[in-house]
């Protein structure tokens, strides 16, 4: 059974996306069976570049400091 979008990590992500890219470039998906390919790839795309938004706004937190880098509080959900 496919795994729920939300409780993916980015990397599971990625590689599921990855092989439904490969599964409908080999063309052997049905017409049905490669939109619902389509859908499901266009969710775990945009669920990535949620993570990685996600993970930039984090790494934006780092900061300069005099005392050298410290991270301050980031409070994404």
């Amino acid at each position: 059974m496919q795994a729920a979008i939300a409780e993916l990590s980015f990397e599971a992500a990625l590689e599921e996306l990855e092989a439904l890219v490969a599964k409908l470039e080999s063309g052997q998906a049905s017409l049905e069976d490669s939109i619902s390919l389509y859908e499901r790839g266009a969710l775990l795309k945009a669920h990535c570049e949620d993570r990685l938004k996600r993970a930039q706004m984090r790494v934006d937190q780092i900061v300069e400091s005099p005392q050298g880098v410290s991270l301050e509080a980031a409070r994404i959900g």
